[in-house]
Formats: C-alpha cells, structure tokens, sequence
C-alpha cells in the first residue's frame, strides 16, 4: 500500500526554510510584550477574555523560545541555507535566553507552577549548553559579533536564574523552610537542672522565680496611620509589609504565635474599615507578587546590582551593533536585530519604571522617609491604587479608567451568581425562537467539548463593586464579634458558626424558647449541611426581595426602594441590599469556585444540580421563560402551598431545596434585613476560615475575592484557628535566698544596746 501522506511542496518547504526562524524570534519578542504589559490584569481582573489569553501567552512563550533556539542549534551544521547570515544566529540565541527567563511581571501562572521549579533548572541548564554550542561553533568562524554575543549571554542567564530563584522561593516548601529556618529550642533545660542539681547539693536554699516575658506586643508603635481620608498612604504600605511576613505562614498552615494575635488584633481594633480594607488589599498585594512574580528576587540590592549590569550589557551590545560593518547581512535580519536589541532595552525600561512604582520600593527606599518631595509624589501615586477615592480629591471618568487598568491592586469587585436568572435563562423563550434552537445547538457542542463550566461562568456571572458601605458592615460585624474572641478557643468557637451564632446573640442564646423554636424552623440546625444552607438561604433571599419589591411597586415605593442600593437610602433597605449581594456572591462561591470551596461545600454541586431541575420543571409548566421577570417567577413560587414539608411527599432521593426555601422564604417575611445581612456575613465568614489557604493564594492571581479579605480580617481580629492557644515566652529563674542577717563586732567596737 502506498503512502498515504500529502507531499509538501518544494515552494512551502523553502518559505518555511527561510522565514520559520525569523517568524518565531518576532513572535517570542511580541509574547514578551505582551505579558509585560497585560500580566499585571490577572490581579485586577476576574475575566476570562484577559486571563485567558494571558495564559496562552504564558505557554506560547517558552515554547517558542525554546523552539527558536532548537533552529539556531540546528543551523550550525547547515552549510547551504544560512550561510549568509554570518554570525547572526549565534547573535540572536543570547536574546532567546532572554526571553525564556520571562517579564517581571509573571513567573507563574498557579501555585502548582511553583513547585515545578526544578524542571525550570533543568531547562535553564539545557538551554544554556545549547547557546554556548551555538556560540562555540561561531566562534570558530570568521565572526564579527563575537563579543557583543558574549556579552548578551550575561544578561540571559540573570534573567533565566532569576525566574528560576523566583519558582523556587514561591514553593510552598521554600516558604516552610524560610519561615521555620531559625528553629526555637527554647531556654536550655539540662544547663537548668544541672544549676539546680549542684546548688541543692550545696544546701543552699532555692527559689523558683517565674518571669513573663515581654513579648511583641510590648514593642512601640512606630508607625501610625490615620482613618478616612487622610490614610498616610507609606505608612500603610509598609505596616502591610510588616503583616505580610505573618500572614504569609497562614498560606503554609503555619500556627501563629500568641503575640502576633495579640499584636494584630490591638492594631485593628484601633483602625477604620476603610484603613483596614487598604492595608490588607497592599498585603494580599505583597502575597501576590511574592507568590507569581520576580518581585522578591527583584528588590534586594544583588538585584538591583545585576539589574544594572544586565542593562548596560544590553546597551553596549546596541553601540557594537551600531557601529558594526554590515555588509553581507540580510537587510530584514538586520531589522530583526535591532528589534531585539531595542525590545530588549525597552522591555527593561518598563520594568524599571514598574520596579520604582512598586509597593517594594516604598518598604525598601529610605528617600520615601528622608525626602519630602519624594514622599508627596509616591503619596500620590499611592493614592491611585486606593478603591475608594477620597472626598477631597476630583476623579474623571477617563482618571478612574485608567486607575483601574494600570493602578488598582485587585479587582475591587463582587460577583454574583443568580439562581432564579440563571433558571429562567436556561428555560429559553415561550415559544422557542430560532436563535433559541440555534443557541441550545451551541450549549450541547460546548458541553460535548467539556467547557460547560466557563460557558456558564461567563454567561451568567455578573460583577458588582464593592461599595464602602458593604466592606463597613462586614468589618463592623467582624470587629464586634472579636471583642468575644478573648482567646483562641473562643475565636475557634466563632469560626465554626454557620448562621447560629448571630441568632443565638439576637434570640438570647442557645435553650431560649424563640431561639429553639426558630432554628428548626429556618434551617439552622446542627445536621443541616453548610452547602444547603447557602442553597436554600440564597433561595429564600431572592424570593423575599423580589416580592418585596414586588410589593413595593404596587403601593408606588418602588422608586424610592431603588434609591436603597448599594448602602443608600434608610438602614433597611441598605441591609435588603446587603443580603442580596452576599447571597448572590456565596451562591457564586459554591458553584461556580468549587476548588475553593471543596472542603466546606460537601455535595454542593449535586444538591444544585436537582435543585435546578426542579425549579426547570417548575417554569416550564407555567410558561415562564428567559422573557419573564424575576419578579413573576418569584411569586409563582411564593403560591405554591408548603403546608406539607417537601421530603414528606419526595422522600430523600432528590437532593432539591427548591420548596425548602419556599418555606424558609415566608418565616424571613417576619424577620428583619439586618438579621439577615447578618447570617449572610456569618455564613462568609464560615467560608472564609475553612477553606484551603492555597486557595486563597490562587486567587490572587485571578483578580482576588471578597472571601480572601474576610479570610485575612479575620486572621487579624484573631478568629481564626492558626493561632497558639497558650501565652508563651516565659522565662524560669534560680534565686538562692541570703540566710539571716548577722552581725559582727569590729576591734574597738561594742555592741548595741
């Protein structure tokens, strides 16, 4: 049987030939660009039209590097198709060492790359040996760029070795080791009792003094902000740096100590929501540049030193260049090279003006403290990475565009996820129209191609942002529950509520009779699961604030109860919106983050999944689809008669909540928003402090989320678990006591009388 193989043609073969090696050296120049420039969106974007393709160019990147390099390796024992170009493909391989050790803005793409650091030693020593055979073999050439190639190489491997130090210090292992790399024996004990041993044997008389020691807690304030609009912005960054080396521990489930609690929680307590909100958005920033980017390595004074170095090699390589004799080179390969020669420089620049404006530099430059020049210009420039303007200073539009693209720290967003949108979405139009067979043509192939998920994610997520008045409420609730947390025990107490705790405070306490009678009854009790609870409270919040609204558009208040959103308005209708958004966003979390939530959300996805069914079905049969409201869907449901409980007609089978929070949803008629807001803030909160702390780090790299401040908050208040139960730092002395005061009798002396 012949080949079955389509020949390729000498035409084809000779374009590839001649331009495969020229097109994968733009391509990798352009990639570089490109992530330098849009890499730093991951932090403040949650959206997979920018995170997407970021991560393409993070893989195209090396490949095409590498690949590059391959074809140069290669065409040193071609004597027929390069020949021409003399000496300038050993010229370009220094560049593509360059490109492999990748922009400052992104070492990594998730916390499992990190731990692949070993594989990026490998290759840097691979890719290394191929460009120094490359230059080996040119060299034993008639060659004219022979020392600006061997100066290129330096910069190549400072780079390269960069990134590779850069992965392996973001390894968890790494952080273990520098966190615990000055182990504590404490005071030496057999030094102690061999004191004690000899003086006992001596019949001396011992006494056991025991000493608290002064802990850091003692230590003087030497930074101090203030609240509101008059945040000393330095200040605030380099009291996050001091926060960030604690809580980076959280991250490796590291117990804290006593005093680190008892520190942090005395700072908090003295700050406004709007202080703590900008000093923990800078650490979780510090979290994430130190976790994805070459920020740690790059802010030390070796760094800047082979910084330097690197750039002026760079640019002595473009004077050689310049002045070199180019007769008998290809005029486009000529432009290729000063392409990369000025890609170079300009990509350099850029991060040196990133690498000034850092929130680094502020900690590590004295001239932020001694110049007063400097200190106004970085304030201001500081300012801009604030969520929150302050009230004194005049925003445009195009300013705060532009802040949002280039300066916020992270997303400055909540997301929400709609269970009753999402429902009557998926039902399609009464009757179906033809784009609505078309549509549902294109949601099968996209499930068949498994990406179902991010088709859903990018369909029915919707992005709030987070308004002063809602971070206010968290922090304030948050703030007076620590008050309880005394000790670690009770800030483990308070970590483990899911929606009681708050009822117990409000129906006073645990055996009231309200309070028994009304935790059965909305679903709070011991044996009802952390992921029903937020199905069925989500569910049971959108139908009392539809039908509220529902209620206050026929008496004519509708407007009026618009005015409430986002904080506005009377304190009711505040908290209605506060409850609204929360249930939204915690609905989102069990849905749609389940690697976040997979250690509290049990079978979340599966109780959803029936739910869904049934309120499918539900619509369906009463002619309600995409086209009708909320509003009317939410009071179909509301009709129906709950008089019997659900399981006692359905039985166990079906997971469905859906005629639950029917149920639940007419006992919160009773109750007020503010309790509500503040089961929802419980329920957070809950979230915040059992999932995995990695998966608080790998959010960071995707625009960050309101549960990772909560999680953070919470650790500083001292409601967490990761903290030493017991004071420590006490310190045992041996005092031997004087025995009787005697007195002696000097010559010439007589005694008293």
């Amino acid at each position: 049987m012949g080949s079955s193989a389509v020949p390729i043609s000498d035409t084809v073969k000779k374009i590839w030939d001649k331009w495969n090696l020229r097109g994968f050296i733009i391509l990798s120049l352009s990639l570089q660009a490109f992530l330098i420039l849009c890499a730093p969106m991951r932090k403040r974007t949650s959206s997979k039209w920018v995170i997407v393709p970021i991560w393409l160019a993070y893989l195209l990147a090396d490949w095409a590097a590498n690949f590059a390099i391959g074809l140069i390796a290669s065409s040193q024992t071609d004597t027929t198709g390069r020949r021409d170009r003399g000496g300038l493909l050993a010229f370009w391989a220094p560049f593509l060492l360059l490109h492999l050790g990748g922009p400052d803005t992104i070492i990594a793409i998730s916390m499992e790359d990190n731990a692949l650091w070993p594989r990026h030693f490998l290759g840097l020593i691979f890719q290394v040996l191929a460009v120094t055979y490359v230059f080996i073999m040119q060299s034993t050439r008639e060659d004219k760029l022979w020392w600006p190639t061997l100066l290129l190489i330096f910069p190549g491997l400072v780079k390269y070795g960069e990134r590779t130090r850069a992965l392996y210090l973001a390894s968890l292992s790494s952080l273990k080791d520098s966190i615990l790399a000055v182990p504590d024996t404490g005071p030496d004990y057999a030094k102690y009792m061999d004191e004690y041993s000899s003086r006992k044997a001596a019949n001396l008389p011992i006494k056991i003094h025991t000493e608290r020691g002064r802990g850091p807690e003692s230590k003087s304030e030497t930074v101090e902000e203030a609240g509101g609009d008059n945040i000393d912005n330095i200040a605030v960054v380099q009291r996050a740096h001091e926060f960030y080396k604690i809580s980076m521990g959280l991250i490796i489930d590291i117990v804290l100590d006593f005093h680190q609690r008892k520190q942090s929680r005395a700072y908090f307590d003295k700050r406004s929501s709007e202080a703590a909100y900008t000093l923990i958005a800078t650490e979780l920033n510090f979290m994430y540049e130190a976790l994805y980017t070459k920020a740690y390595v790059v802010h030390s004074v070796r760094g800047y030193i082979l910084r330097a170095i690197s750039f002026g090699t760079v640019c002595i390589a473009l004077g050689f260049f310049y002045k070199l004799d180019k007769h008998g080179f290809h005029r486009f390969d000529v432009e290729v090279t000063y392409s990369l020669l000025l890609g170079a420089i300009a990509l350099d620049l850029i991060a040196i003006s990133m690498l000034i404006l850092s929130d680094w530099t502020v900690v590590i430059s004295k001239c932020c403290r001694n110049s007063r020049l400097a200190t106004i210009l970085m304030n201001k420039h500081l300012n801009l990475k604030r969520s929150w303007s302050s009230t004194t200073v005049k925003t445009t539009k195009c300013l705060e565009r532009t802040r949002k693209i280039l300066f916020r720290r992270w997303s400055e967003s909540v997301s929400a996820f709609s269970f009753i949108d999402y429902s009557l979405q998926e039902c399609g139009r009464v009757p179906p129209t033809v784009m609505d067979r078309v549509g549902f043509l294109g949601s099968k192939i996209i499930r068949i191609m498994g990406l179902s998920d991010i088709w859903v994610e990018m369909k029915y997520r919707s992005r709030k942002k987070l308004s002063k008045e809602l971070w206010k409420f968290i922090f304030e609730e948050l703030q007076s529950k620590s008050e309880d947390a005394v000790d670690p025990q009770n800030g483990s107490k308070i970590c483990s509520a899911r929606g009681e705790w708050i009822l117990k405070e409000y129906y006073y306490g645990d055996g009231g009779p309200l309070f028994n009678n009304l935790r059965s009854r909305v679903y709070l009790a011991d044996d009802v699961t952390y992921d029903r609870r937020i199905l069925l409270w989500h569910i049971a919040t959108e139908l009392r604030y539809y039908d509220e609204k529902t209620q206050k558009s026929k008496t004519g208040d509708d407007k009026n109860s618009n005015a409430d959103d986002d904080g506005g308005g009377d304190d009711d209708g505040a908290h209605r919106e506060f409850s609204k958004t929360l249930s939204d966003y915690m609905l989102y979390l069990l849905v749609m983050q389940p690697d976040l939530m997979s250690s509290v959300a049990g079978i979340g996805q599966k109780r959803f999944s029936d739910t869904f069914a049934e309120a499918k079905q539900f619509f369906e049969k009463r002619a309600l689809g995409s086209d009708a409201s909320q509003k009317d869907a939410c009071g179909k449901l509301l009709e129906v008669n709950t008089e019997i409980k659900p399981v006692d007609v359905k039985g166990n089978r079906s997971k469905s909540v859906l005629f639950d929070a029917c149920i639940l949803a007419k006992e919160l008629k009773s109750m007020k928003w503010k309790l509500i807001s503040e089961v929802w803030v419980e329920l957070l909160s809950y979230a915040a402090s059992h999932c995995r702390p990695s998966s608080h780090a790998q959010l960071l790299s995707k625009g960050g989320e309101l549960v990772t401040f909560v999680w953070l908050l919470m650790a500083h208040f001292g409601i967490a678990e990761q903290f030493q139960v017991q004071e420590d730092q006490a310190r045992v002395k041996l005092i031997v006591e004087k025995p009787a005061d005697e007195f002696f009798i000097g010559p010439g002396e007589k005694p008293l009388e």
